[in-house]
């Protein structure tokens, strides 16, 4: 495992490279070398590199090539006529702690790549003579960005075309332009996780939107602000697809324009839309397609989000459909629905439990008050659980393994709830309905039983309820027969 140093300033080419004082002074020379698993490339912070990176060797699982910086000072860039980096076929790197800029192609192209970070990374400027996307993976695997600042590039932010495991973690993305660019543009790829990003597309030169996501499986978009844009999320022809926890505003300019749209361009099934709040802009979630068109679009949830500032209804549907739209938020002078005769005669697109309010900004104060001031308070001991506590057990398995809920052999007195891939209980927790109550599951693991005494039978002695799981691996649909059991004992209840 060696390191190599490289300083634009001071290094040269005959030095042998692996001291500080013994530096390299170009990238090509590097790319003469044949880098071996554990391998690190070093930048020295303030140089300036005017040639394309090429990563031609691969590491392990256990032991990646690491491509970062050293020293003091501004980050270590790279400009290029064509990509700033550049690989096909290498596995297992790791870029961190570098500025890209200035480049005619991408900031970063990886083809056929696998199990690869890029972190802390700045890219600006890019694609000025083919319009590329400053991150652009294709046909690759396990692809993670993370903690990046992307700026003022020409075409989409991010690129990413057929990659099985892709996940977007905080990074910034503003003013993406071109005639076709998105924020995010991710094109026939599964097992996505985009979560926790600022994407701005306020001042783009763009017409499009910020998140385009074609033909998604098994997606999550989750806890991201995403501002201005022609759309917010455009998600159509998904399948197993999580919209939550987002804010989506000032997506304008076309009568169409979403906060989030579905059943576009193929079959849907299986959204659950949720936690969202969407407002100053068109329509909130758009059910739609285009005429004569055969495409199905099945079991979309849109539930929870939060509506206010809007010129079109909160929610559109306007083509075949089944699904609901419950306990949703609608500030007055909002419309709630604009949902098509034909589909509301069929009665496969629910409408219930939703309400309207004077005011969205308090609503959402009271609901952040109530969250903090929340405490753990002990329990009646008239409502005992079987298990004392509940934990989170990942499971990383492509496809259904073992119950979702299931004793833990090495404490009898803790539940597992297992989790797949990336899914888990998510931020505002899981609340599963009983016969009885209600059990929340927060995403440490610890939950409460709330009762609904309304429910009470009036028979003697005591009562138990089970809550099962099931769960959808984005293949087929599996039922869990094992349960956490809730004993409710009427006597101490009543007296």
């Amino acid at each position: 495992m060696t390191v190599y140093y490289v300083n634009s300033a001071t290094g040269s080419d005959r030095n042998g490279g692996t001291g500080q004082n013994s530096a390299f002074a170009t990238l090509s020379k590097v790319e003469s070398l044949k880098l071996k698993p554990g391998d690190s490339v070093l930048l020295a912070k303030g140089s300036v590199f005017n040639e394309q990176f090429d990563i031609k060797y691969s590491g392990s699982d256990s032991a990646p090539i690491k491509i970062g910086s050293y020293g003091t000072g501004a980050a270590p860039v790279i400009h290029s006529s064509g990509d700033g980096i550049h690989s096909l076929y290498a596995s297992n790197i790791v870029i961190e702690n570098l500025k890209i800029s200035n480049t005619g192609g991408a900031g970063i192209y990886g083809g056929s790549v696998t199990n690869w970070t890029v972190r802390e990374v700045e890219i600006a400027k890019t694609g000025l003579s083919e319009n590329a996307g400053a991150v652009t993976f294709r046909s690759s695997k396990n692809v993670t960005v993370e903690d990046s600042k992307i700026s003022g590039v020409k075409g989409d932010g991010f690129w990413i075309e057929k990659v099985a495991g892709i996940k977007l973690l905080n990074n910034t993305v503003t003013s993406a332009s071109g005639s076709t660019a998105d924020a995010v543009q991710m094109n026939d790829s599964s097992n996505i996780l985009i979560r926790g990003n600022h994407l701005d597309q306020t001042h783009a030169d763009s017409p499009k939107g910020v998140i385009a996501l074609v033909r998604p499986v098994n997606a999550v978009v989750e806890d991201n602000t995403l501002t201005g844009g022609g759309f917010g999320i455009s998600a159509q022809a998904g399948k197993n697809v999580a919209i939550r926890d987002n804010d989506i505003s000032g997506y304008h300019g076309y009568s169409w324009s979403f906060a989030v749209g579905l059943g576009d361009q193929g079959n849907t099934r299986d959204y659950d839309i949720s936690g969202n709040h969407i407002h100053d802009g068109a329509w909130g979630v758009a059910v739609s397609g285009p005429s004569g068109a055969s495409y199905t679009r099945t079991n979309i949830k849109v539930h929870d989000n939060v509506f206010d500032d809007l010129s079109q209804a909160a929610l559109k549907v306007d083509r075949p459909a089944s699904g609901s739209f419950t306990n949703n938020t609608i500030e007055t002078g909002t419309k709630a629905t604009a949902i098509s005769p034909s589909i509301v005669d069929a009665h496969t697109f629910t409408v219930s439990g939703n309400k309207t309010v004077a005011n969205v900004e308090t609503t959402l104060a009271a609901a952040d008050t109530k969250v903090a001031a929340a405490t753990e308070v002990s329990a009646d001991s008239a409502v005992v659980a079987v298990h004392d506590n509940l934990k989170i057990f990942t499971d990383n398995s492509e496809a259904h393994r073992g119950n979702l809920l299931d004793n833990d052999s090495s404490d009898n007195d803790t539940l597992v709830l297992r989790r797949f891939g990336d899914e888990t209980v998510g931020k505002h927790g899981l609340t599963l309905t009983g016969e009885y109550g209600d059990i929340h599951v927060d995403r440490e693991g610890n939950y409460a039983y709330t009762l609904d005494e309304t429910k009470l039978p009036d028979h003697s002695g005591h009562v138990s309820e089970s809550f099962s799981y099931g769960i959808n691996d984005g293949t087929s649909h599996h039922s869990d027969g094992d349960t956490l059991t809730v004993f409710i004992h009427l006597d101490g209840l009543l007296s």
